[in-house]
């Protein structure tokens, strides 16, 4: 565990090594992105809450983690609105400092409204992958929420800016693990469901794979999801509809 002495301090070189490790030592994507939420209150001690806006497919924002339900709220109104520090930290790789949120003139719908909860200061920064791969889009963005004004500094952000290119690293390269990891078992799910076939029907292996695809293929139904079915029958559904039923 990481020195909590050296948290708020100036020693940040041998405190940032070592909680990169600790990030990078839990492979579960949703495992590191709690890690990541939890350890960001210590990294910027005067936070009292967190949450991570994390880039979905087709560009959508969600949060997966939070250290609180008033964090959650606070990033869904982003989303409701359509505007907020954490949507432009992951779209565009703005950090964001926020001293008060009812003031701030960037985000007049979402502001005031944060302010009702009784949140009031901010800071927002991207979780970024490009050390890993220049080419990635970004992952994210961590969001810290204080419930009085004026409560982050230019230190706090440049803190957070920090934490967040080893946060990215962890995040990517857990999602990377568990890819890897998923894509190993959908390969033992069909080569077992290819067993099934070949001992059931007496097919050979392509026969088997191929058999597999076109019930995939007319059934619009993941290839793994048509293997976990032939386990589960212990051989062909009677029709490409049952397939797609079971699925």
């Amino acid at each position: 565990m990481p020195d909590q002495s050296t948290a708020g301090g100036n020693d940040t070189g041998p405190y940032f090594a070592e909680l990169s490790k600790v990030l990078m030592s839990d492979h579960d994507v949703a495992g590191t992105l709690q890690r990541i939420c939890d350890r960001s209150l210590e990294v910027v001690p005067a936070a009292a809450f967190s949450a991570i806006t994390v880039r979905r497919r087709r560009g959508r924002l969600e949060t997966l983690a939070h250290t609180d339900e008033i964090a959650l709220r606070c990033d869904e109104l982003q989303y409701e609105f359509e505007e907020g520090p954490c949507i432009a930290s992951a779209l565009e790789d703005e950090p964001y400092l926020i001293l008060s949120t009812s003031d701030d003139q960037r985000f007049p719908l979402w502001g005031p409204k944060v302010a009702d909860l009784g949140v009031h200061s901010l800071i927002s920064v991207q979780l970024s992958a490009a050390a890993i791969d220049p080419d990635r889009d970004p992952l994210g963005a961590i969001n810290l929420y204080a419930t009085k004004v004026d409560t982050f500094t230019e230190e706090d952000l440049q803190r957070l800016i920090v934490y967040g290119v080893h946060a990215g690293n962890a995040l990517a390269t857990s999602h990377l693990v568990t890819t890897l990891g998923e894509a190993v078992e959908r390969r033992h799910e069909i080569g077992v469901a290819q067993g099934v076939l070949l001992q059931r029907y007496g097919l050979d292996q392509e026969q088997a794979f191929e058999t597999l695809q076109r019930y995939s293929s007319h059934a619009n139904v993941k290839l793994r999801d048509v293997a976990a079915l032939v386990i589960e029958q212990g051989g062909l559904p009677a029709s490409y509809k049952d397939v797609a039923q079971e699925s």
